[in-house]
């Protein structure tokens, strides 16, 4: 299983969902986590976060297909 894949997998079911049902799930599994996930990354996985979400404000992102097309590739 490719890990990777099936979190975009996923990502792209949740964007495409109107239901609020499924997203109100989604969100009660990771409110049971409870973890602090953040503070648990290393700092390099944390720059790249916050670079990437800079990506995403300055526009600069691709489709799901964009995606796939360069993971199908490796």
């Amino acid at each position: 299983m490719n890990i990777q894949l099936e979190k975009l997998e996923i990502m792209k079911l949740l964007l495409e969902t109107e239901n609020p049902t499924i997203i109100s799930s989604i969100k009660k599994i990771f409110q049971k986590e409870k973890k602090d996930w953040w503070s648990e990354l290393p700092d390099y996985a944390k720059e790249a976060i916050e670079e990437g979400e800079k990506d995403i404000e300055n526009g600069n992102v691709f489709t799901f297909e964009e995606v796939m097309s360069e993971l199908r590739k490796l």
